[in-house]
């Protein structure tokens, strides 16, 4: 492909990924991808590129563009606009070549878009004036949080995720076996630095053909989604839920940590989701999980009360500890539906505490910063659920995770900018009465 062909791809793929309700954008660059096979390996990475650095550089952007006067709707052709001058610096002359007429180009600029060029030539992409990477809304609750450590962490959540994959110890003995057979085939990683079942890729690979992922040795799982699993301290002979299942990832965590022994009731609201999850229990080679449904006027919870040792809800969430990976995800909420998934927070917690047995944990976690999906929603179920007290992390860390602790706060907040990780809270609460 020309550079102006990767250009008008990437421009395509940014305008589906901005439809409202679009599905996330890797999966829609994903499907762009597959309907275009004919799109060699270079010209995908490049388009890709192009399409999440824009979405990371988006607030800039459209910042840059409103101070060069432009008032318009601001669209994808616009944006790639605006990151060829001021992300990529590039000048006039390749920018009117880049944006060139011819079958499967961009199309030439108009005199509009040519005096907008003119306009944004010279100018620094990291203006100090310029926005952070996120709506004002969010910012201004996400500086009350992290008060002076702000712009690092803003900084570290804009960066490209590295790779994280979970050994499988249903397939290996250890850590360092998987890392062998990965690097037989030709594969360098690192082994993460808080849990000891992960393996650390500097990028994201197309792992599918890998004998170590097809045969269940690895499975992709960031480093902070497996201290998750590690914290429930889930052990053979257990009886635990996976409230809030989803495709499984966190399911096959808990099969491994309880060597195939016990019971694993994986839970979710979607067929589709629990569809996928057999897939990847079966590749695992876990045994020890049944999955259920749940469904309005469901009498499961009531039929299953007070008989687990673990129940995991990671709960439905803002998703703003993903923000590495999906940076598209910043601009698809508003308060109002911050404020709906804090009340479907609250009663998938309360349906879930009903499952907990006397001396049994529940542990909460999320993928989200802010402090209303987290400490506010944990300190409210107590007030709720005065049966239920909070256990220090940090103090069960050692036995469950190994090693020292991140911090000593009763509850765990993990981030790019301090631990490498994409952005986790997690609670865990004892049931007393």
């Amino acid at each position: 492909m020309t550079p102006s062909a990767r250009l008008a791809a990437a421009i395509e793929a940014l305008g589906a990924i901005s439809v409202e309700a679009a599905p996330p954008a890797d999966r829609v660059l994903d499907r762009y991808f597959r309907d275009r096979r004919y799109i060699g390996s270079k010209d995908r990475q490049a388009i890709a590129e192009r399409v999440f650095g824009v979405l990371r550089r988006r607030a800039r952007l459209d910042w840059h563009l409103r101070e060069s006067g432009f008032r318009d709707v601001v669209d994808a052709r616009r944006r790639v606009l605006a990151d060829v001058i001021v992300a990529d610096g590039r000048s006039m002359d390749a920018i009117e070549m880049l944006f060139s007429a011819g079958p499967h180009a961009t199309g030439k600029l108009t005199d509009r878009e040519l005096a907008l060029a003119e306009h944004l030539t010279g100018r620094a992409l990291d203006a100090p004036e310029a926005p952070p990477e996120c709506p004002y809304w969010l910012a201004e609750r996400l500086r009350a949080l992290y008060g002076e450590r702000f712009a690092e962490e803003m900084s570290a959540l804009n960066r490209t995720a590295p790779f994280d994959l979970r050994v499988n110890l249903l397939k290996a003995k250890d850590r360092t076996e998987a890392e062998a057979a990965l690097k037989a085939e030709g594969i360098e990683a690192e082994p993460t630095t808080l849990s000891p079942l992960g393996l650390r890729l500097a990028q994201r690979k197309p792992i599918e053909h890998w004998t170590a992922f097809r045969s269940g040795l690895i499975e992709v799982q960031d480093e902070g989604s497996q201290i998750v699993a590690l914290l429930v301290d889930a052990r053979p002979g257990m009886k635990v839920a996976d409230y809030c299942a989803g495709a499984g990832g966190k399911t096959l965590a808990l099969a491994a940590s309880m060597g195939n022994e016990g019971r694993i009731v994986a839970c979710d609201p979607s067929e589709g989701r629990l569809d996928r999850a057999r897939v990847r229990l079966r590749r695992a080679g876990v045994h020890n999980v049944e999955m259920h449904l749940l469904a309005p006027g469901d009498k499961w919870v009531k039929r299953q009360a007070g008989t687990f040792e673990r129940v995991l809800v990671d709960a439905p969430c803002s998703g703003s500890g993903t923000w590495r990976r999906n940076p598209d995800a910043r601009w698809r909420y508003g308060p109002e539906d911050i404020d709906r998934l804090i009340a479907e927070q609250r009663q998938i917690l309360d349906r879930a505490a009903k499952l907990v047995k006397p001396l049994g944990r529940l542990i909460y976690a999320t993928c989200a910063l802010l402090k209303e999906e987290n400490e506010d929603q944990i300190a409210a179920f107590l007030e709720r659920n005065p049966g239920f007290a909070s256990m220090s992390v940090a103090g069960l860390w050692p036995l469950a995770v190994g090693g020292d602790p991140p911090g000593a706060e009763p509850m765990l907040r993990l981030s790019p900018a301090r631990h490498g990780t994409d952005g986790f809270f997690v609670a865990v609460l004892e049931r007393r009465t």
